[in-house]
């Protein structure tokens, strides 16, 4: 096994104990990170538009950029999901935040779809190494406030970078650049806020070893992680249809072409799902999933229905609908599994769970998109989508239920 120098990482950067945050500050610094990671993948989704009317690319062309995006977390958090655990959160969010900083220049300075790609890629690999470090940071300081955090960060993220970036590119000038540089500017700041934080995890060995492609789930946790999995399949394959394919169909429901409709669609899914969050946050687990599942098979089924209507008014009820079994569902199976993780644990297996939820997002919005381009159109794909996200949601309810029925009978 690969050992660790002795360097005291705890205290890598030599400053003085005062200019340490303090653990609220750390607290709630790691969940600005989430926020703007999240924010930073969603924020060029209202962008594909006007990258297709510059640069001439097919619809399938969106999806993969949309998907490549997915593969490169997965790449990341089968890697270096667990490095935190040992060498710590620190050096970790340091080296992720200045990459997603360089992410950003990428971004601001593309011009075709090869350069698209390839930041996507950097800022899939970037997202992908931090989740886990966050995620356990969070929990490292506080359990109970670290598994909330833990599922509406990356909603109020993907609520707020939908949000935003659709009204900047709408309203203000130099579309394809001033969002990034927003961010990269606040990827910078928060860099520096990271030297600043004190080191919760202890190093250990094995650094090395740990980016070997695996997933890790400990045996006590097998049981609640097969539980949870059906319904973190559902939810991401929704956040997979809205953050595809859900800006254009919008859109095409309204027949119009503003881009703020698009970075609207993303506020109003993933913001219902942050709310609900805090709504249900002290209800029983497995309950809050049920939930979770059964108003996202309502949601969707609105959200179909609005096609067939053309009705914008049933198209955003549906989302919102479709947001609360979001919302309930992932933070019902984070809360079956994360509290249940040691400390030395606990980088690895939010890694597992997001290696689910990067599968079921990506998988999806790829075949969405082949279906677009070779099936019957933006509209036959949207439907048959759904009703794949209904039938996800279906199975993950039925489970639920039966694995429910079984422990009550032991």
């Amino acid at each position: 096994m690969t050992s660790i120098p002795s360097f005291p990482l705890a205290a890598s950067v030599a400053l003085p104990r005062r200019a340490r945050l303090s653990a609220n500050a750390a607290f709630s610094l790691q969940v600005s990170i989430i926020v703007s990671f999240l924010a930073g993948s969603i924020a060029p989704t209202p962008l594909y538009g006007v990258y297709q009317a510059a640069w001439g690319f097919s619809p399938i062309t969106v999806t993969v950029v949309f998907g490549i995006y997915a593969v490169a977390v997965l790449g990341a958090l089968l890697t270096a999901g667990a490095l935190s655990d040992h060498i710590g959160r620190r050096p970790v969010l340091l080296a992720a935040t200045l990459t997603q900083a360089l992410t950003m220049l990428l971004f601001a300075t593309a011009g075709g779809v090869p350069a698209l790609v390839v930041a996507r890629v950097v800022q899939g690999l970037a997202t992908g190494a931090a989740m886990g470090a966050l995620g356990a940071g969070l929990l490292d300081i506080d359990r109970q406030k670290g598994t909330i955090a833990n599922a509406v960060g990356p909603m109020t993220g993907t609520a707020t970078g939908g949000l935003l970036s659709g009204l900047m590119i709408q309203y203000l000038p130099a579309p394809t650049h001033l969002v990034y540089l927003l961010l990269l500017g606040v990827f910078l700041a928060q860099a520096a806020g990271v030297v600043l934080m004190a080191e919760t995890a202890t190093p250990r060995p094995g650094a090395l070893a740990s980016l070997r492609p695996h997933i890790r789930v400990p045996a006590a946790l097998r049981r609640p992680m097969l539980l949870a999995i059906p319904a973190l399949v559902a939810t991401w394959a929704l956040a997979g249809f809205y953050g595809s394919l859900g800006p254009t169909l919008v859109r095409k429901i309204l027949h119009s072409q503003s881009l703020a409709l698009g970075g609207l669609a993303v506020f109003v899914l993933a913001g219902s799902g942050a709310l609900t969050v805090f709504v249900v946050r002290s209800r029983p687990a497995r309950a809050v999933m049920a939930v979770g599942t059964v108003a996202l098979i309502a949601g969707v089924a609105l959200t179909l229905a609005s096609i067939t209507l053309g009705s914008a008014a049933i198209f955003f009820t549906g989302a919102t609908l479709a947001g609360v079994g979001f919302g309930a569902g992932f933070q019902g199976a984070i809360r079956l599994v994360v509290p249940l993780a040691g400390p030395t644990e606990r980088a690895g297996v939010l890694s597992a769970l997001y290696v689910v939820c990067y599968l079921a997002m990506g998988v999806p919005a790829v075949f969405g998109g082949l279906r677009v381009v070779y099936g019957h159109g933006l509209l036959a794909a949207a439907r048959e989508y759904g009703a794949a996200v209904i039938v996800l949601a279906a199975v993950a309810l039925a489970g639920s239920a039966l694995t429910g029925a079984a422990g009550e009978r032991r």
